[in-house]
């Protein structure tokens, strides 16, 4: 039996663009707040809204949206505009109806990848828009299975692992978090093959495992398939 049977793959910002479109939400947060507080102060109050909310309304833009609006009421003390929270909505929405595009390399990789072992798509959010995301992209059809998670541990992975394939020690998961594609994937027993993404969101971000036999960083995705290839010769 192959050391990798099955093969995990993140979604935003591994499959197609996400933080890119965060960062530009954000700025546009701070331009409409911009008479309430400098740029500082915004960042660090909507920094501690999203953490705080991150427990009641999970990874996504529709948390993203309710946590700006949170944070627009708090820095005016409840004096903010209908029309900025009309913007503040606008934006909102135009998040979840953003175009979908696969990253470069992406569909080429998924559809060696799902020749010869089991893919499974294993991603945080809200469940309707990356269903959405997942159906815009035209990848579907490449993944044996989607898991749409809250949170992604050890546990998550064993779970996953054993239900779709053959234990997580013959499991590999790509992706562009540390924290949340690597770490716990590695914790599990399985591979980690980080993704780099130019962009990270300060709370999936942390130091790389040094020296562990199951962990290796790759330019882009399009050498996943080689590299899974080659541990599963092994």
């Amino acid at each position: 039996m192959s050391l990798i049977t099955t093969v995990g793959v993140d979604a935003d910002d591994t499959l197609w663009h996400c933080e890119s479109l965060f960062r530009l939400t954000h700025k546009r947060f701070v331009e409409l707040l911009s008479d309430f507080g400098d740029e500082e102060r915004i960042n660090s109050q909507l920094a501690v809204a999203e953490k705080r909310n991150l427990r009641v309304y999970g990874y996504g833009a529709k948390g993203f949206t309710l946590s700006m609006i949170e944070t627009a009421l708090d820095l005016t003390d409840g004096a903010v505009s209908t029309r900025v929270i009309r913007e503040i909505l606008a934006v909102g929405r135009e998040m979840l109806t953003e175009p979908v595009e696969p990253l470069p390399g992406v569909e080429r990789a998924l559809a060696e990848l799902s020749k010869r072992y089991r893919l499974i798509l294993i991603t945080k959010g809200d469940l309707l828009h990356q269903e959405q995301k997942l159906a815009a992209s035209g990848l579907g059809d490449l993944f044996a299975a989607v898991e749409i998670v809250s949170e992604k541990d050890a546990g998550t992975y064993r779970r996953v692992f054993e239900r779709y394939g053959t234990g997580a020690e013959q499991g590999l998961m790509a992706g562009n978090s540390m924290r949340s594609d690597i770490l716990p994937a590695l914790e599990a027993g399985a591979w980690g093959a980080l993704i780099p993404y130019p962009l990270v969101w300060a709370h999936e971000a942390a130091e790389a495992p040094q020296n562990h036999p199951r962990y290796v960083e790759l330019a882009s995705i399009g050498e996943l398939p080689a590299f899974v290839d080659h541990v599963s010769r092994s």
